[in-house]
């Protein structure tokens, strides 16, 4: 009984549903378009195509420059960097008499930075009382610590040699520190960071 209750009231709502709709869409027609818009491309109102990495297969250092050197490394020690991390992405130096795929500038310069260590020093603090029974209690202050530290921050650019537009730019940075053969070292890692991101996926 209950099923058939409940399966005629569905029925009932059902019929209810099928009435027809008061509501109708009206429109009125759009204006004529303006007789410039024939011959206008606006390239803004298109996205722009994604680039295509895999076409860049050679490189120049732009100007035909290497890098400048500084008091920290000399210019080879920044190139031979550039160009082994971008040997390792497929990018190979141009030798021959034809223009390359991409210009590469690179630089290194020295940066402060601010860094703040935070020590939880322990303090503790107690007594006798009266009776002769100890009492105390530990408690720990933070001490923030603020210095500066020198870093060395190296910069890589690329550019399509086709049309001067930049294409990727990434920088990284190391410390200051070391002898020269730490510094090469050094300034190898923060090369590869800063082009561990190319090509972008």
């Amino acid at each position: 009984m209950k099923a058939r209750s409940g399966l005629l009231l569905m029925c009932l709502g059902l019929a209810a549903c099928q009435g027809s709709n008061p509501y109708v869409a009206t429109s009125n027609p759009l204006p004529p378009a303006p007789a410039q818009a024939a011959n206008t491309f606006d390239r803004s109102a298109y996205p722009a195509p994604p680039r295509d990495y895999g076409r860049y297969r050679s490189w120049a250092w732009f100007n035909g420059q290497l890098p400048p050197g500084s008091a920290w490394a000399d210019s080879a020690q920044v190139a031979e960097a550039v160009s082994n991390a971008l040997d390792q992405r497929g990018l190979r130096p141009l030798h021959e008499n034809r223009p390359p795929d991409l210009l590469v500038s690179a630089n290194l310069h020295l940066e402060t930075r601010l860094r703040q260590v935070q020590d939880d020093s322990g303090y503790y603090g107690g007594g006798y009382n009266r009776y002769g029974g100890g009492y105390g209690m530990y408690e720990t202050v933070p001490v923030v610590r603020t210095y500066q530290e020198q870093v060395v921050v190296v910069r890589v650019d690329l550019f399509d040699a086709g049309t001067g537009q930049p294409v990727w730019s990434a920088s990284a940075e190391t410390a200051d520190q070391g002898n020269q053969s730490q510094r090469a070292d050094a300034i190898r890692e923060a090369v590869e960071k800063a082009m561990s991101a190319y090509p972008p996926s």
